[in-house]
């Protein structure tokens, strides 16, 4: 399939010899984590049986480029932050050169966050970033933009190297400047955005997927769309925009195309590729743009939906209403919805919001056949997570999410009130009409 040579083409041209993809990638984790020194602490996700065949892969790679390590435990979903704090003391105690993190969006996030944690002491915290005792002993100083690499350079000491080896195709963890944690008792999710945290080196063998739970697999598809539809959405008029079409078309085309087929056929090696090379294409995606609503509505839903499901639960609706300023992104992305069955308007002959609405429809479609909740409400959200939406999206530590969409709203102005909630509440139903649209 040619869009799958031009992935691997377009992945090669943006990240060089700092990722090893594709089968065989495993046994390379040793030579890596080789490059830091002769130890690593091996952070791994969980020990289910799908997981144990490619841990003892890497481990043997490890055991013959004589690199010791030891084991942790890796995060729990969405990333609680006491897991985190777990692994950053264990990176405290062991003083490894490096750090393994296996497994996926959640894991990889927890370490390249404990990594932070572990190379910077609260004294320096305090100092540098203008904070109290108690701040500086905690993850909170670091949510944000660049913080990390403030303390980079005001130090002169860069953070513990991360290898980070993937096994979802979802978020694009692995390769991104992003690490989403969560507050369990808040149920709010907040992020860290920073080139100094993106991972040393990266791996994924996509085989190793095939042995991935089917909600796990569902989940991070829909991710890998919600990365590249958010950044294609808020391109427009950015220097860009050429790049982010090319790769978002070819990212749809592999997602849309064989997310089913790989939850249907397991052991489907190319389904199983292609998904990993359209969610990595997500990945490259936020490293060139920023995602917007969706991902900042998803924030506040952890405690009901995974990270994908949530983001695919609410792009359609984001979609109508930036629709009057997305009318090239609605062009490129209707006709792969409707090869693929789930648009039947002519959208040829339809412009603005209409065009908008067809194109949310193929979503929702999507969506369904891959037996997704459409609505908030059916997915088990309630009002009050609507509220915790709303009030989130005042929170000036996530303003990049609004000024990131293709109309940026301003909560200071009262767009929050004025065009989020009638979003949110055409999430809750399923209502379309309840959206306001404004050409701003």
């Amino acid at each position: 399939m040619n869009e799958m040579e031009d992935a691997r083409r377009i992945i090669r041209e943006w990240k060089g010899d700092s990722y090893v993809f594709g089968k065989g990638a495993l046994d390379r984790v040793g030579e890596l984590a080789a490059t830091y020194g002769d130890t690593t602490l091996l952070v791994v996700s969980e020990l289910a049986d799908w997981i144990r065949n490619p841990l003892k892969r890497i481990t043997d790679s490890l055991d013959g480029s004589r690199v010791s390590y030891s084991i942790v435990l890796g995060a729990r979903p969405n990333c609680p932050r006491e897991d985190l704090y777990r692994i950053a003391f264990h990176a405290a105690l062991h003083r490894p050169k490096s750090a393994v993190a296996f497994g996926g969006g959640s894991t990889i996030d927890a370490v390249k966050a404990a990594s932070v944690l572990a190379s910077y002491p609260p004294a320096e915290a305090s100092r540098v970033l203008g904070v109290d005792w108690d701040e500086a002993s905690s993850i909170n100083p670091y949510f944000g933009t660049e913080i990390v690499t403030k303390m980079r350079n005001e130090t002169g000491k860069d953070i513990l190297p991360v290898i980070a080896v993937q096994t979802a195709s979802s978020s694009g963890a692995h390769l991104t400047k992003y690490s989403n944690i969560t507050d369990p008792l808040a149920g709010q999710k907040k992020l860290i955005v920073d080139d100094a945290i993106v991972p040393k080196k990266a791996v994924f063998d996509y085989q190793v997927t095939m042995g991935a739970p089917r909600d796990l697999t569902l989940d991070g598809g829909l991710d890998g769309i919600a990365h590249l539809w958010e950044v294609f959405m808020g391109a427009t008029g950015k220097d860009y925009y050429k790049k982010i079409k090319q790769i978002a078309t070819i990212g749809f085309r592999l997602i849309v195309n064989y997310l089913g087929l790989a939850v249907e056929q397991r052991d489907n090696v190319e389904a199983r590729t292609a998904l990993g090379l359209g969610t990595d294409l997500g990945g490259y995606a936020i490293m060139i743009g920023g995602t917007n609503g969706p991902h900042l509505g998803s924030f506040s839903l952890v405690d009901i939906l995974s990270h994908g499901r949530a983001c695919a639960i609410l792009n359609p609706y984001y979609t109508v209403l930036f629709s009057p300023k997305i009318q090239d992104q609605l062009r490129t992305v209707a006709p792969i919805f409707q090869e693929a069955g789930f648009i039947e308007d002519d959208f040829e002959q339809l412009e603005g919001r209409r065009l908008g609405e067809a194109v949310a429809r193929g979503m929702i479609a999507f969506n369904r056949s891959l037996g997704f909740p459409t609505t908030l409400e059916e997915a088990g959200a309630t009002r009050k997570h609507l509220e915790r939406m709303l009030g989130a999206a005042k929170d000036p530590q996530l303003k990049m999410k609004l000024l990131n969409m293709p109309i940026p709203l301003d909560a200071e102005r009262g767009d929050i009130e004025r065009y989020m909630k009638g979003v949110l509440d055409a999430a809750f139903t399923g209502e379309l009409r309840s959206i306001r649209t404004t050409e701003r």
